[in-house]
C-alpha cells in the first residue's frame, strides 16, 4: 500500500547519461557523482595537502549506516540512522549547520554482520531528494525545505527479501520514474518504477533478486534506458514502462554480492564487474542485444569498488574488503589487459577529478595519485579519520566528504585561494 502525505567517459558522455539528475558545476547529487562514473565535475580541482594531511572544514557526528552523502549547491544531504529512525538531514556545505530533519521509522536488523544503518546515498533530482533505506522504505522529500512529499514501504508491498545487509541498490530517476532493484521475486517485482511525483507504481517487472549495484542511464536507440545489475542478471530496461529489452546472467548463487555499478565505457560499450570468482564482462550493446567483447576474472574483478574510465584507461581496486590482499590496478579497457598494478594497495573506492585520483580505502587511508605510466605516483597520503570508511566519498565545491561509523567530516582538498558556496 502507497501511504501518501500531504499535498543527468568522458565529460560530454557523463551529460548524455547521467541519471537525470540537472547539476550544477561543483554538485555530486547521487551516488559516484553527476554522471554515476566516479568523475568530479569539470571545473572541479585537487590540490595535494600538506604532510599533517588536508584542512578539516567542519566535523560533525553521526548515526549507524553506509551511505555517503550528496551535495547540491551549498547543501550536504546526510542519510543516516539514529535511534529507531533513518533520518536525512541537509546541512549547511560551509559549516556543517543543520538547516531540516526528516526522518522515517525503522526497525530493521542485518542478517550477517555490519550495521544497521542505510546504505544507499541520497539521490537529488530538481527539487526532490529521494532516499532508500537499508528496510526498504523509499521516501522523497523537498530538496529546500525537508517537506514529506511520498514514502513507500517497497518490502511490504512487494514480499521482497531485506538481504543480507538490508536494501542497498541506490535508485535512479529515468524518465520521471524512480526505478530501484526492490527485489520482490515473489511479485515479479523485481524492478519496480515508483512515479516521482507522488510514488505511485508505474510499473514492475522480472523475478530478480536485489543487488547492492547501482542501476545507471544510458541511452540505447533513440531512448534513454536503465543498465542494472540484479542479484544474479545483467539488464537493459526501457523505464517508461518495464520492457526489459535483453538481459544475461552475471552473478553467483550463494553468500556473494554484485555490488559495483556498471561503467559506461563508449555509447555502445559497458562493464560490469564483480568478485567471488564473476569477474568482468566487457560487452557493446544497442537495444535489442548485448555481445561480450572481453570477459573474466584476471584481469579485473572487484567486490564493490566502481571502475572509474579516464583518459582512456580504467581504474579501480581489484580483489575484495573482506578478503586480502587487494590491488590498485590500470586496464586497457578494449583488451581487459592489465597494463599496471600496484600489490598489496588495499581495498577502498575511487573519485576521478581533473587527471588525479582519490583512493578512499576501507583501513582509513586517503591517498592522492596520478596515474604515473607503470604505476601510480603517490602526491600525498592523509589519516583523517579513525574508523573503517566503507561508505562512499563525496567531492564538490573542493571539499571531499567522509564518513566512519561516528563522524562526518568535510575536508578542504582543492586548490587555494578556492570560491566556495
Amino acid at each position: 500500500m502507497m501511504r501518501r502525505i500531504a499535498l543527468p567517459a568522458a565529460a560530454v558522455i557523463a551529460v548524455l547519461f547521467a541519471a537525470g539528475t540537472a547539476a550544477r558545476a561543483g554538485d555530486w547529487p547521487q551516488i559516484l557523482g553527476p554522471g554515476r562514473d566516479g568523475q568530479a565535475a569539470a571545473d572541479e580541482k585537487l590540490a595535494p595537502w600538506p604532510a599533517a594531511g588536508p584542512r578539516v572544514v567542519w566535523r560533525r557526528d553521526v548515526g549507524s549506516g553506509h551511505a555517503g552523502v550528496a551535495v547540491v549547491g551549498d547543501t550536504v544531504f546526510l542519510f543516516h540512522r539514529v535511534g529507531d529512525e533513518e533520518v536525512l538531514e541537509a546541512l549547511a556545505a560551509r559549516t556543517g549547520e543543520r538547516r531540516w530533519r526528516h526522518a522515517e521509522p525503522t526497525r530493521f536488523r542485518p542478517q550477517v554482520g555490519g550495521g544497521d544503518g542505510p546504505l544507499c546515498v541520497p539521490v537529488v533530482d530538481g527539487d526532490r531528494v529521494v532516499t532508500f533505506g537499508a528496510q526498504g522504505t523509499l521516501a522523497c522529500v523537498a530538496a529546500a525545505t525537508g517537506r514529506p512529499l511520498w514514502s513507500r514501504s517497497t518490502h511490504h508491498d512487494f514480499a521482497a527479501q531485506e538481504g543480507y545487509f538490508g536494501a542497498g541498490s541506490t535508485p535512479v530517476v529515468a524518465a520521471g520514474n524512480v526505478i530501484v532493484n526492490v527485489g520482490g521475486t515473489k511479485r515479479e517485482a523485481g524492478v519496480v518504477a515508483f512515479a516521482l511525483a507522488d510514488g505511485a507504481t508505474v510499473w514492475q517487472k522480472t523475478a530478480e533478486g536485489a543487488s547492492y549495484s547501482a542501476p545507471l542511464v544510458v541511452r540505447a536507440g533513440k531512448a534513454p534506458h536503465v543498465l542494472m545489475v540484479t542479484r544474479l542478471s545483467c539488464l537493459l530496461v526501457d523505464p517508461a514502462d518495464g520492457t526489459v529489452r535483453w538481459q544475461f546472467p552475471f552473478g553467483q548463487r550463494g553468500p556473494t554480492v554484485n555490488a559495483a555499478t556498471p561503467v559506461l565505457l563508449a555509447p555502445d560499450r559497458f562493464l560490469v564487474t564483480a568478485s567471488y570468482g564473476i569477474g568482468s564482462v566487457c560487452a557493446t550493446f544497442d537495444a535489442t542485444a548485448a555481445a561480450p567483447v572481453w570477459r573474466g576474472a584476471e584481469s579485473l574483478a572487484t567486490q564493490y569498488c566502481t571502475p572509474i574510465l579516464a583518459a582512456g584507461r580504467l581504474y579501480a581496486i581489484d580483489g575484495r574488503d573482506d578478503v586480502p590482499p587487494a590491488h590498485l590496478r590500470c586496464v586497457d579497457p578494449a583488451t581487459g589487459r592489465v597494463i599496471w598494478t600496484e600489490e598489496n594497495f588495499g581495498y577502498g573506492t575511487l573519485i576521478s577529478c581533473g587527471g588525479s585520483f582519490l583512493a578512499v580505502k576501507t583501513d582509513g587511508e586517503v591517498v592522492l595519485f596520478r596515474d604515473g605510466g607503470k604505476g601510480p605516483e603517490i602526491l600525498a597520503r592523509a589519516r583523517p579519520l579513525p574508523g573503517t570508511l566503507r561508505a562512499l566519498p563525496a567531492l564538490a565545491g573542493g571539499r571531499l566528504y567522509l564518513r566512519d561509523d561516528r563522524t562526518l567530516v568535510a575536508l578542504d582538498v582543492g586548490p587555494a585561494p578556492a570560491a566556495r558556496p
